[in-house]
């Protein structure tokens, strides 16, 4: 597989097998997107995405993961992007997304979107702009409404 992503004195593996879950989900549950959030959530949600990747460093064990949601056709969102701290500022978080952009199965994606409140500069240096014609996309927030009251309107 010919895939354009390294950092030196790191590995970046591909797929769940890799991932420590323990490590992944105390990194995730400090995190201002999933604080709190629980083993079963993190594994589940990594089982049902397009492609995981997770960072290995030959002293400190895992250090970086992320996570691809799509369909592995057309679209593809990146998330839970995550360096431990001491390790950031090394091109980690770049380099697992160039592996997702440069992947040989997603190269029919059309569309890769991620989100973040303060990284825009990293994401940016790889060519991520942002969201055009933001005015089309819509989210439902469960957490925020009701199903019931959105019928109902």
């Amino acid at each position: 597989m010919n895939v354009e992503a390294s950092i030196p004195g790191y590995e970046i593996r591909e797929g769940v097998d890799a991932v420590d879950f323990e490590r992944t989900t105390a990194l995730l549950a400090t995190t201002y997107w999933s604080p709190g959030i629980s083993r079963d959530r993190v594994e589940r949600a990594a089982r049902g995405s397009a492609l995981v990747v997770s960072v290995h460093h030959r002293v400190d064990g895992q250090v970086g993961y992320a996570r691809l949601v799509g369909d592995k056709t057309t679209f593809g969102w990146i998330a839970d992007v995550f360096v431990q701290e001491g390790h950031r500022g090394r091109g980690i978080a770049r380099a697992m997304v160039r592996y997702f952009l440069s992947h040989p199965e997603h190269q029919t994606l059309r569309r890769f979107i991620l989100a973040t409140r303060g990284a825009q500069p990293v994401y940016a240096g790889i060519g991520f702009v942002q969201l055009p014609h933001a005015e089309r996309w819509m989210a439902f927030m469960p957490g925020e409404h009701r199903v019931d009251d959105a019928v109902a309107r």
